[in-house]
């Protein structure tokens, strides 16, 4: 990348001018058509696409988890989803695009000063591109999520236009920050319970703060190992954990875990090597995760410090390409675990100070610390309010509006927005529309399972 430092840089306003003019070549009312594609490819076939670089024993269990409610399906879905949108209008605007961004995609995370903050914490397809396809992604998970908390038609329509309206009134905010101010900027602790009522702050505090406050190395030491030969190991819970001794190439896996473990070191900077250095490996094991990353290779190592009240738990997880990737004609990376950590540096605000990549074999991997005081909101039918949704709705907005702002020209998609409802207004139509599609590909794989189509596991 060549940057001309001495070149002219247009104005806030020029550049809102600018995006509010493509409105006449992309009216922002055409946001609201959703059409399938002409010989639209089968649902099932991209999933059985995808299952062929998987690992074949655990792609039953991704397709047992997609198929427990058309919402769950809709998450492991992003590649079906992908090919929906290639055909749709967009602006040109590109941003790092996180790909999948749906409401069970966002959640609280430590800063590296140990302070929680709220954002998007799933960037496995993560790549340059169009802002509009992560807000439509976002809009018809909000209604697939209300459906599944059995929401009635007025709450979900609400619950939209709470998630577009915060996008777009905060991206207006973002376009008038000078570009340091806004790399720093983050939705901390505060700022995310401000604007809660006491109720909802009470349950939040309760629910999602605290929890993620409590999910520590120590946590993880405790719920994921015990004493064997007295020594601490990780549980195995087959076949969701399994302890291996071998990848799958038949070699030892420590001779595996140390080509990966080179390329990681390498990734970091010099400051995190020295840190790392410090720790020894005592145990490794396979871990099923997730629903649509099921499947993919994913590794839990787990490593002791001074002693044994020093754990360190790395979580190792396959990146494939991304599922945007065939439809946006981006360029190939030589390593997709670097993709991943890249769109995440950039568009998370303030990622793992682990946060690193590597390689084993022909697959590439991404590096993370396991739980690092992680929480996330569980969408249950027989324990949500109608208050709380909406405010979650707003918040996963502005969570998105501030990661495409740091990645994007906030200023131009600002000014394309504008600051009426007409956006709002497209978005319930699509996000209702392509619900709808969601549910009836969800039935097809249902067909598909009764027919033996695809293969489901009993245990998920």
């Amino acid at each position: 990348m060549t940057v001309v430092f001495s070149a002219a840089r247009p104005s806030i306003a020029e550049r809102m001018a600018a995006g509010k003019a493509l409105r006449d070549k992309f009216p922002r009312v055409d946001h609201a058509i959703y059409a399938p594609p002409r010989n639209r490819t089968d649902p099932i076939d991209l999933l059985l696409a995808q299952a062929k670089t998987r690992v074949e024993k655990l792609v039953p269990i991704r397709h047992a988890r997609m198929l427990t409610s058309p919402f769950a399906f809709y998450r492991g879905g992003a590649a079906i989803m992908a090919q929906d949108l290639q055909p749709t209008p967009t602006t040109g605007i590109t941003v790092q695009a996180c790909g999948d961004a749906h409401v069970a995609n966002f959640g609280v995370f430590a800063s590296a000063e140990r302070n929680l903050v709220f954002g998007m914490n799933d960037f496995d397809e993560t790549l340059p591109g169009p802002w509009e396809w992560d807000l439509k992604r976002l809009v018809a998970s909000v209604v697939l999520a209300g459906r599944f908390l059995g929401a009635n038609k007025a709450i979900i329509e609400a619950s939209v236009r709470a998630a577009v309206e915060s996008y777009r009134e905060h991206m207006h905010d973002y376009a008038e920050m000078g570009y340091l101010t806004l790399w720093y900027e983050t939705i901390a602790e505060k700022k995310f319970l401000a604007g809660l009522s006491p109720e909802i702050r009470k349950r939040a505090e309760k629910l999602l703060l605290s929890k993620a406050r409590s999910r520590t190395n120590l946590q993880v030491l405790e719920k994921l190992t015990e004493l064997l030969d007295d020594k601490k190991r990780i549980v195995e819970d087959r076949p969701l954990v399994i302890r291996e001794t071998q990848d799958e190439r038949g070699r030892p896996i420590k001779l595996a875990l140390d080509e990966l473990l080179q390329g990681y070191v390498e990734s970091l900077s010099g400051d995190r090597r020295e840190l790392l250095a410090r720790y020894r490996i005592l145990d490794v094991a396979r871990k099923v995760v997730g629903v649509g990353s099921v499947g993919t290779r994913c590794w839990v190592i787990f490593l002791e410090g001074a002693s044994g009240d020093d754990p360190l738990f790395l979580q190792v997880k396959e990146a494939q390409a991304s599922a945007l990737a065939p439809y946006l004609g981006s360029p190939k990376f030589e390593n997709e675990g670097h993709r991943v950590v890249k769109g995440q540096r950039l568009i998370q605000g303030a990622p793992d100070i682990l946060l690193g990549w590597g390689v084993v074999n022909v697959f590439h991997f991404y590096i993370r610390q396991l739980r690092d005081m992680k929480g996330s909101v569980e969408f249950d039918p027989d324990n949500w309010r109608e208050e709380g949704v909406l405010a979650y709705m707003r918040i996963c907005g502005w969570s998105l509006a501030l990661a495409h702002a740091k990645s994007g020209d906030a200023a131009m998609i600002a000014g394309y927005l504008g600051k009426s409802e007409v956006m709002d207004d497209a978005m319930v139509t699509f996000a209702t529309a392509y619900a709808d599609q969601a549910e009836r590909d969800f039935e097809l794989m249902q067909a598909a399972a009764k027919a033996k189509r695809i293969k489901v596991s009993k245990v998920f």
